[in-house]
């Protein structure tokens, strides 16, 4: 990060309880206008950006009976989200190895996102009874067609040529190069995006995806996962399958059996809302989602399904409801409903940050997506 002073803002730092040290001084930088560009780092742990590690600690905290640790932990982590994509100087997020959760969060709604040949994007949380949070709401609905859909609900996989070819990432380099690319842009003293992106398209590659890619059968994907319910879908998707005898469409069938059937209608609507929605509106209304799936007092599948996939690993969740048609509107609906008087709702720092939110929405997925 840059420290020189370029703006002066006269709003006082936004201060949370018990926020990080690192997290707090950053939030400071901001408030006050001394960051010139933001560069997140990936590519040094050789693994993983984020994968998942935040599920994990809810599921303790739960276990433990600490859910204000758990409100905490995902008030820090939206209000960081929120603060990084409305930030109006430029955000490079250099992707490498497993990105989903809140790496997805702190990077896809960047300014750039450079992918790699090790990079592997994913929205799994309806595979453990979850819903896409961490601003996934937001940036999956602006995918083009419905492939924002599709990615929600069957939790399938991305590399990098398809992150960048979907506008998931704006830049595609060779691991080896992401050193290099570092090098250069911490050699930069300018926060002009045009500068910046000279800059990384020098270590750039154009790249498409071959022919097994889901981008080669958007339109398929767009006939299917088109509808408003999770049952239209799973009946489009059978006739395709009925007519075709294409595999994929067997393949994605079985994806959406593996989910929560809870998780994949809650998500939907989730990413449906989002469409129409801003950053601020979208992480708020995943604050209350991630509240009510925490709490229990729908289903307990949020931590069944860790349980089963991360914990326990015998990947047989119990799901609770079991099928689709056992989960009823008035369940789907309390995901959505204002938190009670008594409980706190997430608050950001809208008033000084959403003056940017228009044009930098423009400007960071110009490259895929016209939002016109």
């Amino acid at each position: 990060m840059d420290t020189q002073d370029s703006l002066y803002s006269t709003d006082p730092p936004l201060s949370m309880p018990s926020t990080p040290p690192w997290l707090q001084n950053f939030i400071n930088f901001i408030q006050v206008g001394k960051i010139t560009l933001i560069l997140v780092l990936s590519w040094s742990s050789g693994r993983a950006f984020a994968a998942g590690g935040d599920i994990v600690a809810l599921y303790r905290f739960i276990k433990e009976g600490n859910m204000e640790a758990c409100k905490e932990m995902a008030r820090t982590v939206y209000s960081f989200i929120y603060l990084l994509g409305t930030y109006y100087k430029p955000h490079v997020a250099l992707l490498n190895g497993i990105t989903m959760g809140g790496g997805g969060g702190i990077s896809i709604p960047g300014t750039f996102r450079v992918a790699t040949d090790k990079t592997v994007f994913a929205i799994p949380e309806v595979l453990i009874g979850f819903h896409p949070d961490a601003a996934a709401s937001f940036y999956l609905s602006r995918l083009p067609g419905h492939l924002g859909e599709y990615l929600a609900l069957t939790g399938e996989k991305l590399n990098g040529v398809e992150m960048v070819a979907c506008g998931l990432a704006t830049h595609y380099s060779l691991l080896a190069r992401l050193p290099l690319i570092e090098e250069q842009l911490g050699k930069l003293v300018t926060d002009d995006p045009s500068v910046i992106e000279t800059t990384l398209e020098q270590y750039s590659d154009l790249v498409q995806p071959d022919g097994s890619s889901v981008l080669q059968r958007l339109e398929i994907v767009d006939k299917c996962f088109c509808h408003d319910t999770v049952e239209e879908i799973v009946v489009a998707l059978e006739v395709a399958a009925s007519e075709t005898k294409d595999a994929w469409c067997i393949s994605t069938l079985n994806r959406l059996k593996k989910a929560s059937p809870l998780s994949l209608k809650v998500s939907l609507r989730s990413i449906l809302e989002g469409r129409f929605q801003t950053l601020d509106q979208c992480l708020l209304r995943e604050y209350r989602m991630t509240l009510q799936a925490i709490s229990r007092q729908i289903s307990n599948d949020f931590c069944e399904g860790v349980r089963a996939r991360v914990v326990d690993k015998d990947m047989a969740p119990k799901w609770d409801p079991p099928t689709l048609e056992k989960v009823s509107q008035d369940m789907v609906d309390q995901y959505f409903l204002p938190l009670s008087e008594f409980e706190p709702d997430l608050e950001l720092p809208t008033k000084s940050r959403e003056t940017f939110l228009n044009r930098t929405l423009r400007r960071k997925l110009k490259h895929v997506v016209d939002f016109t």
